[in-house]
């Protein structure tokens, strides 16, 4: 199949989302669609998929002119539409979410369960899939909830599927079975355009590229001949910067005060007798695979989750911390991974979200001080360079590097000491990515002790002054200065040991 796109045009009131952009698709390639959040990309997606019209210009599916009125049409057409958001139900097995509202029925009108069941698993057969059919959807994880979405694509017959930023809460191991997916459509000659801001992923996986900014169609071509840098200039710009933002020690950064010591924590499930500190204005990183616990540990400091034993000690002195507000009130923040599901509420607006964490703070006798929120947030906006409308918009109307810029705001309007970051940067573009990195870097220069949690080794080894490296719930290794490379953190991440990466550096 041939998808052409020309001299495509979207406005929303005054505002010209698309500008005349066109390009074309065809199957057996997958073509990366990048750009900054708001540069136009799902705005142009949702005119091919059917769910947005255009204000001008045509579509042509292999030379004949289509007009799309709705998603249905879309897909009869050949092309599918996997969104960022997968529309599955988790309390229904895989069968039947994959003949959600087009279900296969007996002459009677009751479901035919047994057909529904058959065809899936012919179809995951097809596609090399080693799945249970009757399995529940909600004990899948992320990836398989991801190739699930995929296949249920496949059994409409799709041509063009559409994957809108497939990887952003996967563990490296889950980006590998969703690659291997991919690979096997391309082999099919299924077309798969994919949006996303992980450059490293584009260069990995697709054929061809496509870049939008502001609207205009600014660059494309192959893939194999250009580098991560040059494909993130197109997209903001200018020249990003790719060098390491490690600080160099000095007095002020390496003899700070220890602010956070545990000793042997403990839960008994994700987690396992974890010892480290943190000194004010240092950067801590935490990284390993999947189900290393991370996550876990950081919840149980905050509050959120229980311990089973162990010792939390603030500035010397220890603490018991049964709750989030008890954490808040020790200065201790925590800004939580996935912020879709759990950063932001998108019922909200802008000022809402910006200040729920300060309510309590800010309130007298049950009254929330308003102006003061007000006044707190607009200080945060501009340290922040937050990109918005007026307060009262709601948050989604936002791109999703300056959702996560109020987030971020709402934790540091408690002035904390310690500020938990659990992939601060996941699902934001690349501009905003090095705005995200700078904001780190200035409170560490106000003696804020941050802590980082991140899957992307390059990320940590970038930006932290350290990395506790954990595997299965234990820290496997804490790595520094030289030591503090993919290869070494890798080794521990999977088992291996500190002492023989320090036997392989040279003397």
């Amino acid at each position: 199949m041939l998808i052409e796109m020309k001299n495509i045009r979207k406005s929303f009131g005054s505002n010209d989302v698309i500008k005349d952009v066109s390009f074309s698709v065809k199957g057996g390639e997958i073509t990366a669609l990048l750009g900054e959040n708001g540069a136009g990309k799902s705005t142009l997606m949702n005119i091919l998929g059917g769910v947005l019209q255009m204000d001008g210009g045509s579509i042509l599916v292999d030379g004949e002119k289509v007009d799309f009125e709705t998603p249905a049409g879309s897909l009869e057409a050949g092309i599918a539409f996997i969104h960022q958001e997968l529309n599955l139900i988790n309390d229904l097995p895989i069968y039947e979410n994959m003949f959600l509202g087009r279900e296969i029925k007996t002459k009677r009108g009751s479901l035919d369960l047994k057909q529904m069941y058959q065809q899936t698993a012919e179809i995951f057969e097809r596609m090399n899939v080693d799945l249970d059919p009757g399995k529940m959807v909600r004990d899948l994880d992320a990836s398989y909830k991801q190739i699930v979405e995929i296949c249920r694509a496949m059994m409409t017959n799709a041509s063009i599927i559409i994957m809108d930023e497939p990887t952003t809460s996967l563990t490296d191991t889950e980006i590998k079975r969703v690659f291997k997916m991919m690979e096997t459509m391309k082999e099919q000659d299924v077309g798969i355009i994919f949006i996303s801001h992980k450059l490293n992923e584009v260069k990995q996986i697709c054929n061809r590229y496509l870049v939008l900014r502001d609207g205009n169609l600014v660059a494309e071509g192959n893939v194999s001949d250009v580098t991560t840098k040059v494909l993130a200039s197109h997209m903001v710009g200018y020249d990003v910067r790719t060098e390491s933002l490690r600080r160099e020690k000095t007095p002020d950064n390496e003899d700070g005060e220890e602010v956070l010591r545990v000793e042997g924590l403990t839960d008994g499930a994700s987690f396992r007798d974890i010892s480290f500190s943190v000194k004010a204005g240092e950067i801590v990183g935490v990284t390993g695979l999947l189900g290393d616990g991370r996550s876990e540990l950081f919840q149980a400091i905050f509050g959120a989750e229980k311990l089973l034993s162990g010792k939390i000690y603030l500035n010397g002195k220890e603490v018991e911390i049964n709750h989030t507000y008890q954490a808040i009130k020790e200065g201790i923040a925590y800004l939580p991974r996935n912020r879709k599901e759990n950063g932001i509420i998108k019922d909200m607006d802008i000022i809402e979200n910006a200040s729920i964490v300060t309510w309590p703070l800010f309130s007298r006798r049950g009254i929330i001080n308003i102006e003061r929120h007000r006044q707190t947030f607009f200080e945060q906006r501009d340290t922040l360079r937050l990109k918005m409308g007026d307060l009262q918009d709601r948050i989604t109307s936002l791109s999703g590097g300056n959702q996560q810029k109020v987030v971020l705001s709402k934790w540091l309007a408690v002035n904390p000491r310690i500020l938990v970051l659990d992939n601060p940067t996941q699902g934001v573009d690349v501009g905003a990515k090095e705005d995200i990195y700078d904001i780190i870097l200035k409170l560490a220069e106000q003696n804020i002790a941050i802590i980082v949690l991140s899957s992307e080794a390059q990320e940590i080894i970038r930006l932290c002054d350290l990395a506790l490296v954990m595997y299965h719930g234990v820290i496997q290794g804490e790595v520094r200065d030289e030591l503090m490379n993919e290869h070494t953190i890798m080794r521990l991440a999977t088992g291996g040991e500190l002492d023989v990466e320090r036997r392989e550096q040279p003397l």
